[in-house]
């Protein structure tokens, strides 16, 4: 029975959040932290004989679900499954998907699972139909943060399915790595875009195309540039687990910038030039620790300057506020990433930087109640095996 294993790393916003919103350039990277899914087909089993499931075992949270593939008929009809061509999950079809997934008793602490689960179904039966089959996974990466969990999800599940279909080339000289050709990680991403419109509603397909892709990403008014770090990037992320709405956090930038218009163009226009400076930093050629240092240290007063401006639009919050000073008081710069309000912090970690003091940072942190994860930023991006 072959078996496919997929992971797709999680991102952080370096710089521009909330202005992208707004016109300005952001850039995000892909962290070395992932979402694991492995899956099988039952081959024994042909669908529609009553036998078998399509089985979701979720490990981190100990929750596993499973239809019958006459259920799973029963429920969305005649599938036809097409894995090359994309498709949308249409408001008629969610439905039946959720009356699928409320069969189950999702524990009401867990109940914003039940998107995820329906991105699931969606991609599991427009790729493979009611075949029987098992889908394990588990993540690195705490949920609901910031960090791209819902997209490194929908990338390793759509990279998995695909796998096992007639859409991708499998290159048996490889060995057990499957090596994607550039059309076929867009499809992949195409299809984890469908599975974040479930989650999300409307998601920009930032995540998604970091997660697939890797590396790091320049952005603006839907145009991506994939950019080349020219040294790695060390970083602390903090995660405060101070829950925010998004949504709201959003709204109250515009409705700050509809009531002072001027002031928050300004505001607008110096994220951008922040990114757009930062863009060229991250690529220039860093020859040895005088220039790595120089370089770090740039960063690191372009990210204070983008923390202040994230204040100036209001999306800071006290928990954040915790963080920065911790961190200040050992020299180090940390801004916002994502929506705030809550959420993740990030640190730099400069290369030069003794393990001392990192620890010495993190175990203050901790001590507050919060979690530290030390991350690579801009590695790799999906990756795909078989066994």
């Amino acid at each position: 029975m072959a078996e496919v294993r997929a992971r797709a790393p999680g991102k952080i916003i370096l710089s521009g959040e909330h202005a992208v919103v707004h016109g300005s350039t952001a850039i995000a990277a892909a962290i070395n932290l992932f979402t694991h899914v492995s899956f099988h087909l039952d081959p024994s089993l042909p669908p529609g004989n009553g036998d078998g499931s399509v089985g979701l075992e979720l490990k981190d949270l100990g929750l596993a679900f499973s239809w019958s593939p006459s259920r799973l008929k029963e429920g969305l009809g005649d599938a036809a499954t097409v894995p090359s061509t994309p498709v949308s999950c249409s408001p008629e079809r969610i439905k039946l998907i959720a009356a699928l997934v409320e069969e189950h008793d999702i524990p009401e602490a867990k109940i914003w699972l039940s998107s995820g689960i329906s991105a699931f179904i969606h991609l599991y039966t427009s790729i493979h139909g009611y075949k029987p089959g098992k889908v394990v996974i588990s993540s690195d990466l705490p949920l609901g943060s910031g960090l791209g969990s819902s997209a490194s999800f929908c990338v390793a599940l759509a990279a998995s399915f695909l796998a096992l279909s007639d859409a991708i080339t499998i290159d048996k000289s490889q060995g057990g790595r499957l090596r994607l050709s550039e059309n076929e990680l867009q499809l992949v991403n195409r299809w984890a875009f469908e599975g974040e419109k479930i989650i999300h509603g409307k998601p920009s397909g930032i995540d998604n195309t970091v997660s697939a892709f890797g590396g790091m990403i320049q952005f603006k008014l839907g145009e991506l540039i994939h950019i080349e770090s020219s040294a790695p990037l060390r970083m602390l992320i903090t995660n405060t687990k101070v829950g925010r709405n998004t949504k709201a956090l959003v709204a109250g930038v515009s409705e700050r910038a509809s009531r002072h218009p001027d002031a928050m163009a300004a505001v607008f226009a110096a994220v951008n030039s922040i990114s757009k400076e930062l863009s060229t930093i991250i690529q220039s050629p860093a020859l040895d620790d005088i220039s790595v240092t120089a370089r770090e240290e740039k960063i690191e007063e372009l990210m204070e300057m983008n923390q202040g401006l994230l204040q100036c639009m209001g999306v800071s919050h006290a928990s954040i506020e915790t963080v920065l000073r911790a961190t200040m008081k050992y020299k180090l710069t940390s801004k916002l990433t994502g929506a705030g309000g809550g959420g993740c912090v990030l640190t730099l970690l400069p290369t030069l930087l003794s393990s001392t003091i990192t620890d010495k940072v993190v175990a203050e942190l901790e001590s507050s109640g919060f979690q530290c994860l030390k991350v690579e930023v801009g590695g790799e991006g999906l990756q795909i095996c078989f066994s």
